[in-house]
C-alpha cells in the first residue's frame, strides 16, 4: 500500500550534494550515492507536502517498465534493405536492467518495500493491424529474437491465439490482417518506489529531506552553489552551499538551469504537453485484461507515442488505463506549476529556437489543440481501436502528467521527445531534461551521472565493488553475445529479488 512517509523536514548546514526534486531520478541518484559513501551529506529538498507527486506519481505515468518489449517507437523504420535496426531497444531494455538490479538490490537491503507494492510481471504485447503494420512487426519480430535479450519473445497472427493473450482487444473485432508479439515485462510504481527510498534516505546519518520547499535560485560561487529555497508554508527563505547540485525537477529543472547564469542553459527551451487517461474501475473488466498493449505510433503524435491499453495496480486495486490523449498547457508542473511557466521561461537566447519549432512543428501543435478539443464519446473511439467493446459507462476522465520536451538553439527547432542529462562544462551542476523512457532507466541516469561529474565517488576498487554490488553489470555490455550468461545469471537473481516469478 501506498503509505505517505512521515516528512523529514531537517535543513542541513554544510551538504556536500543538494538534489532538487523527489522522483524516482532524483531518489535512485541519493541512493546510490549515499550507498558509495555513507559520509557524503546529501540534502534533498521536494516543492510538495510528499515526495514524487508530480512526474513519478502513478497516476501521472503509464507505470510500464520500459524495455522496448513491445514499443514500436523504439524500433521505428527499416533501413535501407528493409530489416529493422534493433539498436536502441537494445540500449533501452540494458538500461532497464540496470534498474531491474538496482531495484533487487535495494529491496534485499531494506531500501525498499516489499517488491510486490511497487513491481509486478506484466506481459508486455505490441499490437497491430494491416498488411503493412503486419509484414513490419513479422521483421522486427525476426531481428529481435536472435538477441538474447529477446528470446521470450513471442509473435502470432493467429486471432484466436490473441484472443487468449488479451480477449478485450479481440472481442468485436472486425477481420483483417493481425499480428501480435508478447514477452514477459514489468508494471512499476514509480512513485511508491521513490517515496519508499526517499523514507529510508531520511533515515541515514548525514542525509535529510526536506518537503515542502521550493528552489528559487542557483548562484555559482566560488568553488560551489549558492541553493535558496523558499518554504511554500511559511514563506521563510534559507540558503545552501554545496559543491554539487543536481536537478531532477521535472518541468521545475528548465527555470531553475536559466537561473544559473550559465552560458551553455542560453539556447534552451522548453514545450509543455500535458496528457490525460481513461480509466475503468470496473472489476469485471479489469480483471479480464492483464497486459500492456501498445500499438503503431500514429505520425501525428510523437510526443505521447502510441495509444495503449494498459493494466494497473494503483492503491491496492486494479483498474484499466487507456491513452494517452495529449493536451495543450502553458504550466510546467501538474501540482504547483502556473499558466505563466512557459511564458516566463522565454528568454532572449531561446527565442528563436522557440519560434523555429513552433515554425517547423505545426503539426505537432495542431494535434494537441484537435487532442484538447476532443469530447468523450471521440476518446472512447480512440480507445475502442484497442476495446472495441468498451462502453462509456465504465470509464472515466484522468489528468495525467506534464512533460516539458526540450529544445534546443543548436537543433533548428527541433522538439526532443528523448531523455537527457544536461550538465555544466565544470561538472559541478547537472539536470535531467525531456521525457521517456525517464522513469524506467532512472538508475542507468543516476550511473552516469556519477560517471560524468563525480567520477571520483568510483576510483577505489572498493567503490566499485560497492557499485557493483548494486548493479552487477554496471561495467559490462550486456548486449555482447559473450556476455549472455551474464545477462541470464543477472536477470535471474534480479527477479528473484523482485519476486517477479519470470519464467525460464
Amino acid at each position: 500500500m501506498d503509505t505517505p512517509p512521515e516528512p523529514d523536514t531537517r535543513i542541513l548546514d554544510a551538504p556536500d550534494i543538494v538534489i532538487v526534486g523527489s522522483g524516482i531520478m532524483s531518489a535512485s541518484l541519493a541512493a546510490m550515492l549515499n550507498q558509495l559513501d555513507p559520509r557524503l551529506r546529501i540534502q534533498l529538498v521536494e516543492i510538495t507536502p510528499e515526495p514524487a507527486r508530480e512526474a513519478s506519481d502513478g497516476w501521472n505515468n503509464a507505470g510500464t517498465g520500459h524495455a522496448a518489449l513491445c514499443e514500436l517507437s523504439y524500433t521505428p523504420e527499416r533501413d535501407g534493405a528493409g530489416n529493422v535496426p534493433i539498436g536502441r531497444a537494445l540500449q533501452i531494455f540494458e538500461q532497464f536492467e540496470h534498474s531491474k538490479q538496482f531495484w533487487g538490490y535495494a529491496a534485499a537491503n531494506g531500501m525498499a518495500g516489499e517488491p510486490s507494492d511497487f513491481i509486478h510481471a506484466v506481459p508486455h504485447i505490441c499490437f497491430v493491424e494491416g498488411s503493412e503494420n503486419v509484414d513490419f512487426l513479422d521483421t522486427r519480430h525476426a531481428a529481435m529474437k536472435e538477441h538474447h535479450f529477446f528470446r521470450g519473445i513471442t509473435l502470432t497472427k493467429d486471432p484466436s491465439v490473441m484472443a487468449e493473450w488479451m480477449p478485450l482487444v479481440m472481442e468485436g473485432r472486425a477481420p483483417g490482417p493481425v499480428a501480435a508479439t508478447t514477452a514477459p515485462g514489468t508494471e512499476v510504481n514509480f512513485g511508491l518506489l521513490a517515496r519508499q527510498l526517499c523514507a529510508w534516505l531520511s533515515r541515514q546519518e548525514h542525509c535529510a529531506v526536506a518537503t515542502g520547499w521550493k528552489v528559487t535560485k542557483l548562484q555559482r560561487g566560488i568553488g560551489d552553489w549558492q541553493v535558496t529555497m523558499k518554504h511554500q508554508a511559511t514563506g521563510g527563505i534559507r540558503t545552501q552551499r554545496a559543491k554539487f547540485v543536481f536537478v531532477g525537477a521535472g518541468g521545475g529543472s528548465l527555470p531553475l538551469l536559466q537561473s544559473t547564469g550559465l552560458a551553455e542553459v542560453a539556447g534552451l527551451g522548453g514545450f509543455p504537453i500535458g496528457g490525460q487517461w481513461l480509466v475503468c474501475d470496473d472489476p469485471s473488466i479489469c480483471a479480464r485484461h492483464d497486459a500492456k498493449v501498445y500499438g503503431a505510433t500514429p505520425p501525428s503524435s510523437p510526443s505521447l507515442g502510441s495509444g495503449h491499453l494498459d493494466t494497473r495496480r494503483l492503491n491496492g486495486r486494479s483498474q484499466l488505463l487507456y491513452g494517452p490523449f495529449a493536451t495543450w498547457t502553458t504550466r510546467f508542473l501538474k501540482q504547483t506549476g502556473s499558466w505563466s511557466d512557459l511564458p516566463l521561461s522565454i528568454r532572449a537566447g531561446n527565442l528563436g529556437a522557440l519560434i523555429r519549432a513552433g515554425l517547423h512543428n505545426h503539426a505537432l501543435v495542431r494535434y494537441l489543440i484537435t487532442q484538447g478539443l476532443q469530447s468523450m464519446e471521440q476518446r472512447l473511439n480512440a480507445a475502442r481501436a484497442y476495446y472495441p467493446n468498451a462502453r462509456a459507462g465504465d470509464w472515466r476522465l484522468v489528468q495525467a502528467g506534464i512533460r516539458v520536451q526540450t529544445i534546443k538553439k543548436a537543433d533548428r527547432g527541433a522538439v526532443y521527445f528523448g531523455t537527457e542529462v544536461f550538465s555544466s562544462s565544470d561538472r559541478s551542476i547537472a539536470a535531467l531534461l525531456g521525457a521517456s523512457p525517464g522513469a524506467s532507466v532512472s538508475v542507468n541516469i543516476a550511473l552516469e551521472v556519477v560517471k560524468t561529474c563525480l567520477p571520483h565517488l568510483l576510483a577505489a576498487p572498493e567503490a566499485r565493488e560497492r557499485m557493483k554490488q548494486m548493479i552487477p553489470s554496471f561495467d559490462v555490455d550486456l548486449k555482447k553475445a559473450g556476455n549472455a550468461p551474464l545477462f541470464e545469471r543477472t536477470t535471474r537473481e534480479a527477479a528473484e529479488r523482485l519476486r517477479l516469478n519470470l519464467p525460464n
